[in-house]
């Protein structure tokens, strides 16, 4: 056995399916670092079930998937597939090759199979345990693995050997049944507990069982005679609701007459009540259109005065407005910026004879600095070709030879550098024009873009304008809503404060002859007034108008017959003195200012206006109660009366605070928030009519608004798929730039280098051409060099000198020419300005002449206003009128069906009683009903039938007397005949009592006792039955256990045993002259025993681990896990630069132990060594490139 081939694709940076084909012997996996060679562990341990996400060396398992880079996107599975070589049947499967496959998805699902057959993560685990290959995987040494060897616990080393021996599993299958029965004892100790508590419950529940025998015989006789009492008490109630059902005929037939009289007069009051309400709306225009005229009307005056202020104003005067600046005059201006421009062409030539002169001194040190320049070359070249002469000629030419070499090779730089920029930026303008293509493009895709965001912010701007009119119409209806049910509260409330209490109530409503009405509704106060009418009236103003003095003694005699209380008549035709009530008194013409007679206030009912005139006689209404006292010394004879109701006479004086209001304050209250409401309801109206035409064009404009976010929505999509392209294009183009960028550098720096290598070139051609030319003479001389620069010096000073000069002309020059640029600006404004006044002054007449004829327009317009004012104002009290009429009539209407709905209570009300009495009645028989069915389970029906008062009471028969059934008469056809005795109720009555204190007497009777009793018992024999076999089970499990401990035991002795001796072996080969060996902590114990290493290298008494050294560490624990593979060989072993920490002796010796390996396992190696590659029969190479994705290449070096 041994592993054929490992496929994974889209496992960390394999991200393209990658196939390794492996043979037996050495496989090697080299790479540098970064590349992905532990990867390939990685893979081999994910595919044979690691679930450890650190062991993968990531943070979670989904860390395994490609995570993509800059060129390649992530993937969204990582999927791994190992072959197996199985010709030997190591694994226990019948197939030659096995092949495992994990599939990962980023989503977090996964999914495992074993030859293409979906399994599940146990079966890989448990088909490769049997070979030898754990869960713990010691044939794969990760790195870090060799680190986790030398820490691990004594406990974790008896576990790699118990792996390598094939008996992990077993263990771990032990210990999960040893958890498994625990949980189990804790289950028996449960159902012993639970068998003995029912045992215990059998007992009192065996009692139970025969009191509820005895009780059934008793609880017979108790049902018999309580159904046939409950049948005689039904069929009582059920005779006497057939009698009672027939009273409510005749109430039923009167009440449907009224019904109908009624209903006709409702009818009438219905149009009489339509009529009103289509006065009201003409009134409510009337008063609008009147309101409309007059607010016109004065906004028209308001204007006209308006207007002629305006006029006046502007016609007050016209100031020129003009700013002369200092009091010069445009001409001044210019010809002061003359004066000072003629300077300025002055200046100007003397700033261009300094510019010659600058001019002069810069040649002329240019001059001085090139001689200068050229006699320091000369003498510097004489000096240096003494050097060069000195130093030898041959190292000239040598370095001339080199010189030559480097330029030849950066002009053959240069040159790759241009064809590799040429060819990049042949792929950039293509990507560039493929890019500008998809932008013109977008242009237009985003111009349509625009579009669409404006015709979607056009219909959320009407939305939301429509949204918030909805939402203030619908304000303002709950408005007018919330006002109108106060105004109706307020209205209630003031209606039941008219309602009269006392004997003028019943006199008003008992309908007599010869009486008129109220008092208070046959008057008129003029508003604000109530209160002064009603205390000049006094006890008047609550009393009830009469036709004359024999209907008042007729009244007043009904009154005391029926006990009703007080009332206060007001006869009509009574004679109220010599004085006609059309007649003024002289002394009402003398009143001072604010005093009014009291009966100017008060429109009175042609029937008691004379009555009501003689009662306010004498009576003067006044503000305040300073005004009633001066009245009253000035003329006694008279009462003054206050607005708010006090009293003042030469005699008396009454008033006060918190004084209860009258019944004339109460009705002028009732007529204004009737008004009120009235125009409350007409608002909530009209804006229910708005919202309804506003929520449909509210649907309209929702629809336009979705319609338009749908299509930028669609716009959305189309850019974004766009913009995705263009981002590709951006990056390649970018990429391209970017390289174009890189290789022009680098052929500026190979160009740049060219330059210097062949400056290098001439100058060390010069030196030697020079060197070879030049005699041997003397130190040139510097005197003549010192004099040309000293006059280089002298000319850089005069340039200074001439530049400074310079500079100062051209300030100078600057500072005239901005004067002169300020004034013509001056001038240029203040002719704007002389220009803007005269235009002012012509604007301020025309607009004085259109206040004018505004003013004489408003004139004619108030002439227009005034009349159409009065003819609304007719139009108005010509509805209030008719208004009035319908209103008078609806209250005759109102009042007559009032009498209708009274008597029709009256009715409803006898009917009501007689229905709740039949429904009482219905209801006990109900209630008798339902208590047969829920005591009984019985029907009214089968209740009178069975249990009937007509039936006879069967005798009880003894109970030991078994043969009286057969002792009983039949009918013809063999059915029993019932024998007893008559129904007689006080008998039924006995019975049931004796029949409850025999019951009673019984105690607590459990009915389920029976059934309980025998279930139980029932369930106690299954109970026990179910204990012996889990007791019989677990004995066996424990027989099973103790036979595995014992295999156990003996396969992992062996296994140390041979482990151990490997161990000896292979320490001492890794470490010539040194010791080591392995200790069980616990000999006595081999099932828990653990495992310790001892290693003394040669040369040293310390055998801790912790002590070594890290190479020797590292290779104590190779030596273990070698140990191991020769004492419990495996089919295969995977290993990641175990090698790398050790010198090149150590490997020797490890190489050496890895040829013997090879014998009877398969390696797969990853490393550096080279040493290492040169004993593996195959090579793997992995590589990665810019991309940031692995690749593979292989190489068999047998074959090579």
């Amino acid at each position: 056995m041994h592993l054929k081939s490992l496929t994974v694709r889209g496992f960390k940076s394999f991200a393209s399916a990658t196939t390794f084909d492996f043979e037996p012997g050495v496989t090697a996996v080299v790479g540098p670092n970064g590349s992905g060679k532990s990867n390939v562990v990685d893979a081999l341990a994910w595919v044979m079930g690691e679930q450890g996400a650190k062991t993968l060396r990531g943070g979670k398992m989904e860390d395994v998937i490609f995570a993509g880079t800059s060129g390649r996107t992530p993937l969204g599975r990582a999927q791994v597939s190992l072959t197996i070589d199985n010709a030997d049947g190591a694994l226990p499967i019948e197939y030659a090759e096995v092949t495992i496959s994990r599939t990962l998805f980023r989503t977090g699902g996964s999914e495992y199979a074993i030859n293409g057959d979906t399994c599940r993560l146990l079966d890989i685990q448990e088909l490769l345990s049997d070979s030898g290959l754990g869960r713990e995987m010691h044939v794969i040494v990760g790195q870090g693995q060799l680190d986790k060897v030398l820490h691990a616990t004594p406990e974790d080393r008896r576990g790699f050997i118990e792996e390598a021996a094939g008996i992990l599993k077993h263990r771990r299958r032990r210990e999960k049944t040893v958890r498994k029965l625990d949980a189990m004892q804790a289950n028996l100790t449960r159902l012993t507990d639970l068998t003995g508590e029912i045992r215990r419950q059998l007992t009192p529940l065996g009692k139970q069982a025969d009191v509820a025998r005895r009780a059934k015989t008793v609880q017979f006789d108790v049902r018999d005679a309580r159904a046939r009492l409950m049948a005689d008490d039904l069929v009582q109630l059920m005779n006497s609701f057939e009698r009672d059902v027939a009273d409510e005929t005749a109430l039923k037939e009167r009440r449907a007459d009224v019904e109908k009289l009624l209903a006709t007069g409702r009818a009438r009051q219905a149009d009489l009540e339509r009529f009103a309400a289509d006065a009201t709306p003409r009134l409510n225009a009337a008063r609008d259109t009147w309101y409309q005229l007059a607010n016109t009307r004065e906004r028209f005056r308001s204007l006209g005065s308006l207007a002629e202020e305006r006029r006046r104003l502007l016609g007050a005067g016209d100031d020129d407005g003009v700013s002369r600046a200092g009091g010069r005059t445009p001409d001044e201006l210019d010809q002061q910026a003359a004066r000072v421009r003629a300077e300025e062409a002055a200046l100007r030539d003397h700033v261009a004879e300094r510019a010659e002169a600058l001019e002069t001194a810069i040649e002329l040190r240019a001059d001085a600095e090139d001689s200068a320049a050229v006699e320091d070359r000369r003498l510097t070249g004489l000096l240096r070709a003494a050097a060069d002469r000195r130093e030898g000629l041959a190292k000239l030419i040598g370095q001339v030879s080199a010189a030559r070499s480097r330029v030849e090779s950066a002009e053959a730089e240069l040159g790759r550098l241009r064809a590799s920029v040429g060819d990049v930026d042949v792929r950039r303008v293509a990507a560039q024009q493929e890019f500008v293509a998809l932008e013109v493009q977008v242009a237009g895709a985003e111009e349509g873009e625009e579009n669409l965001d404006e015709q979607y912010e056009a219909a959320s701007r009407a939305l939301e304008a429509v949204q918030q009119e909805l939402e203030d119409l619908t304000g303002a209806e709950r408005a007018a809503d919330r006002e109108r049910e106060s105004l109706q509260a307020r209205l209630e409330a003031l209606m039941t404060g008219l309602q009269r209490r006392d004997g003028s109530q019943a006199v008003l409503d008992a309908g007599l002859e010869g009486v008129l009405a109220a008092v208070t509704d046959l008057l008129t106060v003029a508003p604000g007034y109530e209160s002064a009418i009603a205390a000049a009236l006094g006890s008047a103003a609550d009393a009830v108008a009469v036709g004359d003095l024999t209907v008042a003694d007729r009244v007043l005699r009904r009154v005391l017959e029926d006990d009703a209380g007080q009332v206060t008549l007001l006869v009509a035709d009574a004679a109220v003195g010599s004085t006609p009530p059309t007649v003024r008194p002289p002394e009402l013409d003398q009143l001072p200012d604010g005093a009014t007679p009291a009966s100017d206030l008060v429109t009175c009912d042609s029937q008691v206006g004379a009555v009501v005139t003689h009662l306010l006689q004498g009576r003067v209404v006044v503000q305040g109660i300073d005004d009633a006292f001066e009245l009253v010394q000035a003329q006694p004879h008279l009462t003054a009366i206050t607005r708010d109701g006090h009293v003042v006479t030469v005699a008396s004086v009454s008033g006060g605070s918190a004084a209860e209001p009258g019944v004339l304050e109460v009705q002028a209250a009732v007529d204004e928030t009737t008004v009120r409401l009235e125009a409350a309801a007409n608002r909530m109206e009209r804006a229910r009519f708005e919202i309804a035409a506003t929520t449909g064009r509210l649907n309209d404009a929702q629809k336009t608004a979705d319609q338009a976010l749908e299509q930028l929505h669609d716009s959305d999509a189309r850019l974004a798929a766009v913009a995705e392209k263009l981002g590709q294009l951006g990056s390649v183009v970018r990429s391209a730039a970017g390289e174009t960028d890189r290789l022009t550098r680098l052929a500026d720096a190979a160009a740049t280098n060219l330059g210097a290598e062949q400056e290098r070139l001439q100058e060390v051609t010069e030196r030697l051409a020079a060197a070879q030319d030049a005699p041997e003479e003397s130190e040139p001389s510097t005197e003549h060099r010192d004099l040309l620069a000293l006059g280089a010096a002298q000319a850089r000073q005069a340039e200074m000198e001439a530049r400074l000069s310079l500079r100062s002309s051209e300030e100078q020059l600057r500072a005239i020419a901005n004067r002169a640029l300020s004034l013509e600006r001056a001038a240029v404004a203040e002719r704007q300005a002389r220009v803007q006044a005269a235009e002012r002054a012509r604007i301020r007449r025309l607009q004085a002449a259109r206040a004018a004829a505004v003013g004489q327009a408003v004139h004619t317009a108030l002439g227009y206003l005034d009349v159409s004012v009065e003819r609304a104002a007719h139009y108005r009290d010509a509805a209030e009128e008719a208004r009035a009429q319908w209103d008078a009539e609806l209250t005759d209407v109102r009042t007559s069906n009032d009498r209708l709905i009274t008597e029709l209570g009256e009715l409803t009300d006898s009917v009501h009683r007689d229905e709740l009495a039949r429904a009482q009645q219905r209801a006990r028989i109900e209630t008798l009903e339902n208590r047969a069915i829920d005591e009984l389970g019985l029907t009214s029906d089968h209740l009178i039938a069975e249990y009937g008062p007509h039936l006879p009471v069967p005798v009880a028969v003894a109970a030991a007397d078994k043969w009286a059934e057969l002792r009983a008469p039949v009918d013809e056809e063999g059915n029993p005949i019932p024998a007893g005795i008559p129904f007689v109720r006080q008998e039924q009555e006995k019975r049931l009592k004796r029949a409850e204190k025999d019951l009673a007497s019984l105690g607590r009777v459990n009915p389920l006792a029976l059934e309980e009793f025998a279930a139980l018992e029932e369930r106690h024999q299954f109970l026990s039955t179910q204990l012996e076999d889990l007791k019989a089970t677990r004995k066996d499990l424990l027989d099973i256990i103790r036979e595995v401990d014992e295999r156990v035991e003996q396969v992992f002795t062996a296994a140390y045993q041979d482990t151990a001796v490997q161990f000896e072996r292979v320490f001492g080969r890794l470490f010539p002259g040194g010791e080591g060996r392995l200790v069980l902590t616990d000999p006595d114990n081999m099932l828990t025993t653990g495992i310790e290493v001892e290693a003394r290298p040669a040369g040293k008494r310390i055998k801790r681990l912790s002590l070594l050294s890290g190479g020797e560490r590292s290779l104590t624990a190779v030596a273990l896990l070698v140990a191991i593979f020769k004492a419990r060989p495996s089919p295969f072993y995977v290993m990641d630069e175990v090698e790398a920490a050790l010198d090149d002796t150590n490997l020797s010796r490890l190489l050496t132990i890895f040829e013997e390996l090879r014998e009877s396992s398969q390696l797969i190696i990853i490393t550096h060594q080279k040493r290492t590659m040169e004993v593996a029969d195959a090579l793997y190479g992995v590589t990665m490139r810019g991309d940031g994705v692995s690749t593979v290449i292989s190489q068999r070096l047998v074959d090579a």
